[in-house]
């Protein structure tokens, strides 16, 4: 179960999937697909079941528990980051690299395209 403890509406600058990492866009109270270990990390979309267009309105996920999906297996307990799609994949900086977190695996995810939920907890974590 989901537990949402925050969640702040956003223009959306592209098409977003449910489901999946965004972060910040074109303007102050934009968002768009987050698409890298490094990219500032905002929260996550769980406009169900299959999220926004380009241009519309979209409730982000920023504080609690929200559903992500997965873009390659991930440990429960693992601090997590984006892929280029913007799934969820372990965090795992080289040396002396810095890599953003949105949060922690609430439970273990198996296979691409497992939803699992994630304890939003946005940080740096460095190699």
């Amino acid at each position: 179960m989901a537990n949402p403890l925050l969640a702040v509406n956003f223009l959306a600058d592209a098409a977003l999937v449910n489901n999946r990492l965004v972060k910040f866009g074109s303007g102050d109270r934009n968002v768009t697909t987050a698409a890298a270990a490094t990219d500032f990390l905002v929260g996550v979309v769980n406009e169900a079941p299959y999220g926004v267009a380009a241009g519309e309105r979209v409730d982000v996920v920023r504080q609690g528990i929200a559903w992500v999906e997965c873009g390659t297996a991930v440990p429960r307990g693992s601090p997590v980051t984006a892929d280029s799609l913007g799934r969820v994949i372990v965090a795992a900086p080289a040396a002396g690299a810095n890599v953003r977190i949105i949060g922690f695996a609430d439970e273990a995810g198996v296979n691409p395209g497992d939803v699992i939920r994630l304890h939003i907890s946005p940080s740096v974590m460095q190699g």
